[in-house]
């Protein structure tokens, strides 16, 4: 019997083994996009590649440290890599479905056979039944199934790294912003109080001139409610200033008390004044984590298509087992206990295949939507990245303009307090001339904490910052 079964098994394996289902062709390279970047025409920007410690562009010490200690100690991390390391298992487990199980056995049994299922009228004699064994399976993978199990799970877990790529770019992007928003409201509460200090010296003026009987209240009340205006946006700052703290020492994995002490004094925030390099649409594609996820993400689904489609032909297995099976225990190892078996399992659920072909329509469509996601993630990176650049060169000549106009207004200011102290002009000039420069002041120091910020968002939006994998370690601390 044996020997009429291995030929047809044989038989089977050479001239069924196949792979069902359609192999993968990643869309990446004929996605458009590949040209360079339209708002990458700014003097602001160089075609040069951006590198991946983006944030040493700030020659900041600080940062450095601080976006480092984030990419060691953040919960964010920590999280993405369990589920990496969860990955990992799971391709393992499937792989494993290659291999041979096997099955160890042994068992006492005291019973009384039925007399009447071997022909007898009477019970048969009770007796004890001892038997070891050891069983062996294994699946033949004539259609693919498990070989395109492997290849989805490869797929996720490429996708899953890829996740825990764009969460190392997200944390390094948020750990700077945190700290340029903590300088720029330290360099904004600056502004604040020179402004103050200033309008306090045009109060005093006035109350001494009422007092020497030339000056009148009103322009005392005025210049007063003016400096409390001023004033009132200094509770505001501290606010943002210390939440940016807040969060900087959460990003690093503290405590949100244990903020690092040397930024909070900071008052002068990282700027990059060179032109920065932003590379094209064709690395963009390459360099995003989100867009290599998505990619991932549709090798797996369309892998899951051929584990659908391998259900339409039969499920063949070897299996073996040799062991030992006697009356008492000291028989088990005599020649007469010995025992085998050895023979294929075929499983077909034939012709009712409705089942199988749902379950290929479910994998189709599901691959469908993942060349959907794909092609709708690469839009929305060329998007994103288009308006960063934009962004980023508006604020840039917003800077400047403000800039000239904060030149400008200091030297009215200058000129109108002059002016008021001889005697030439009224008071409401020298009190329209100091708000001026106080609007000013505010709005360039606004616009320079605006800049920083669409300076790293430009950064995030390029995607760099994951390519270090050995600073990919995340611990607890």
């Amino acid at each position: 019997m044996i020997r009429s079964l291995l030929p047809i098994v044989g038989a089977l394996a050479l001239t069924g083994c196949a792979t069902v289902g359609p192999d993968y062709t990643s869309p990446a390279p004929g996605a458009p996009g590949q040209s360079a970047f339209m708002g990458g025409e700014s003097p602001a920007f160089t075609g040069d590649e951006p590198p991946g410690h983006w944030w040493s562009l700030y020659d900041d010490p600080v940062l450095d440290g601080l976006v480092e200690e984030a990419l060691t100690y953040n919960t964010d991390l920590r999280v993405a890599a369990a589920n990496l390391a969860r990955s990992r298992a799971v391709l393992r487990e499937v792989r494993s479905g290659r291999l041979p199980s096997t099955t160890v056995s042994a068992s006492a049994t005291y019973s009384r056979p039925s007399g009447a299922i071997n022909g007898l009228d009477e019970a048969m004699d009770e007796g004890e039944i001892y038997d070891v064994g050891l069983d062996v399976g294994y699946q033949l993978d004539l259609f693919g199934r498990i070989r395109r199990a492997v290849e989805a799970s490869r797929a996720d877990l490429e996708a899953v790294q890829a996740a825990f790529d764009f969460t190392r770019i997200t944390v390094a992007a948020e750990t700077a912003r945190a700290y340029a928003d903590a300088c720029n409201a330290g360099r904004q509460l600056e502004v604040a109080r020179r402004s103050v200090t200033l309008q306090e010296q045009t109060y005093d003026l006035t109350r001494r001139l009422l007092e020497g009987g030339r000056g009148t209240a009103l322009e005392t009340n005025q210049a007063g409610a003016l400096l409390e205006q001023t004033r009132a946006a200094i509770p505001t700052l501290e606010a943002q200033r210390q939440t940016a703290l807040y969060r900087l020492s959460v990003l690093t994995g503290r405590p949100p008390a244990e903020f690092p002490q040397e930024v909070a004094s900071c008052d002068t925030p990282p700027v990059i004044t060179a032109a920065i390099p932003v590379g094209d649409g064709a690395s963009l594609l390459s360099r995003r984590p989100d867009i290599r996820q998505a990619e991932r993400e549709l090798a797996a689904s369309t892998a899951r298509i051929g584990v659908a489609t391998a259900e339409l032909y039969p499920d063949i297995s070897l299996g073996g087992s040799i062991g030992a099976t006697a009356a008492a225990i000291g028989d088990l190892f005599t020649g007469g206990a010995f025992r085998y078996a050895l023979g294929p399992l075929i499983s077909w659920t034939f012709p009712n295949t409705s089942v199988a072909r749902a379950r290929i329509a479910q994998a189709e469509a599901e691959g469908d939507a993942a060349l959907a996601r794909f092609d709708g993630t690469w839009l929305r990176a060329l998007e994103e990245t288009e308006s960063a650049l934009t962004r980023y060169a508006k604020e840039l000549d917003r800077v400047a303009t403000l800039r000239r106009a904060r030149t400008q207004s200091a030297e009215a200011a200058r000129i109108a307090r002059l002016r008021f102290e001889a005697g030439r002009d009224p008071f409401q000039i020298v009190l329209d001339a100091e708000r001026s420069l106080a609007e000013t002041e505010a709005a360039l120091a606004q616009s320079e904490a605006q800049l920083s910020t669409n300076q790293i968002a430009l950064f995030l939006a390029l995607g760099g910052g994951w390519e270090d994998r050995a600073a990919a370690t995340v611990s607890r601390r």
